[in-house]
């Protein structure tokens, strides 16, 4: 601000909120993004352990990596806008973030489903839902920052 210059309330609320709105609009888009993941996670989870007969973990890992290719796609595009030249630099970061929520949701499965007896699929969601805020979090400092 200049010396003796007044500063009007109604544009310091506007830098404020134009932030809170792209941050907002992201976590959105992200969770937007994050179902259709979720969708096809569980469709090839289900997929896999259920025609396929394979193991429910390791069908657990598939579901979650193709979902996870998905998600990058669609977030790098959509979600963040992102202008990084460096695709590939970038998705391995992305897949890293992934893997280390991977290995988060898998535990959570296996805690809920064989520490707690709850149903495979309803620890699924759990599972889902609480490394939903590690993924945008770390999506947001690592992966995609500005």
């Amino acid at each position: 601000q200049v010396p003796g210059e007044q500063r009007n309330s109604s544009t310091m609320e506007l830098n404020i909120k134009i932030p809170a709105r792209k941050k907002l609009n992201q976590v959105i888009r992200f969770g937007a993004v994050g179902i259709t993941g979720l969708v096809i996670d569980f469709l090839v989870t289900w997929f896999c352990k259920e025609p396929l007969g394979l193991n429910k973990y390791l069908s657990n890992i598939a579901g979650f990596s193709i979902a996870v290719l998905n998600n990058y796609m669609i977030n790098r595009y959509w979600t963040f806008r992102s202008k990084q030249v460096q695709i590939a630099k970038q998705f391995v970061v992305f897949f890293l973030v992934s893997l280390a929520g991977l290995v988060l949701n898998t535990a959570i499965l296996y805690l809920f489903h064989h520490g707690l007896q709850l149903d495979f699929y309803f620890a699924k969601c759990l599972a889902t839902i609480i490394v939903f805020g590690w993924n945008y979090i770390a999506n947001s400092k690592f992966t995609f920052k500005d």
